[in-house]
């Protein structure tokens, strides 16, 4: 089996260069590594990756400008944004572009390694394992394919990211019933920290922007409950 490809844009060329030893020797990745946005975009559209990791404060294009970018090429790639800052505004930032993961420097190198898995684990159990029967569903006016992560109503689709996706799957299962803001998070997210909470937030806001177009669709809260996917 193929080692999986990662894109390591870093500007740091002492951590770069130590991310990337590890990464290829413990984590078995093809790492390709560079030190500018403008250099990490151009190396994207050249080759196909499984994921990216991009530091936040970078000279030419930062990381969340590049994540742009990118996001425009491939909607669903998982992304991990790696910075010294650790605002809350940026955490909130990282999460509106599609960012999967987050973690703020100085960060353990096993820590990282541990998260790149596990997101790769999440996103390769989803493409593989899902049964037929629960990937397409019927909002309103709205089509929903959960396999190739298009929301469709009439001549538009919009793509979603991975964790939208998987977060409107899980309320399309519940449709008219509460999903619980603890079973998003942990089927999801695998932690129901305070952080992943915030996260999910920003998913639900962007879901409920898609599906404004069916006034008789609406994604309400739950006080001290959760979520329900209400179709009138």
């Amino acid at each position: 089996m193929s080692n999986k490809k990662l894109l390591l844009v870093e500007d740091d060329p002492n951590l770069g260069i130590l991310l990337e030893d590890y990464l290829s020797l413990k984590g078995k990745f093809d790492v390709v590594l560079c030190t500018d946005g403008e250099q990490g975009l151009k190396a994207f559209v050249d080759n196909e990756f499984d994921i990216c990791i991009f530091d936040v404060m970078m000279p030419k294009k930062d990381g969340f400008s590049l994540a742009k970018d990118v996001r425009k090429i491939n909607p669903t790639i998982p992304i991990i944004f790696a910075t010294a800052k650790g605002m809350m505004e940026d955490k909130t930032e990282a999460y509106n572009l599609g960012g999967d993961d987050y973690i703020t420097k100085p960060f353990r190198i096993e820590e990282l390694l541990l998260r790149i898995n596990a997101l790769l684990k999440r996103t390769s159990h989803q493409n593989q394992t899902d049964e037929p029967k629960a990937t397409q569903f019927t909002i309103g006016n709205y089509t929903f394919d959960y396999q190739t992560q298009l929301v469709i109503i009439g001549e538009n689709q919009q793509k979603l990211s991975t964790k939208e996706a998987e977060l409107l799957r899980l309320l399309c299962l519940k449709m008219n019933d509460v999903l619980t803001r603890e079973e998003a998070l942990l089927q999801i997210w695998h932690d129901d920290n305070y952080f992943n909470g915030r996260s999910m937030d920003v998913f639900l806001s962007k879901l409920r922007k898609y599906l404004r177009e069916d006034p008789k669709v609406e994604i309400i809260n739950v006080h001290g409950k959760g979520y329900k996917l209400l179709v009138n």
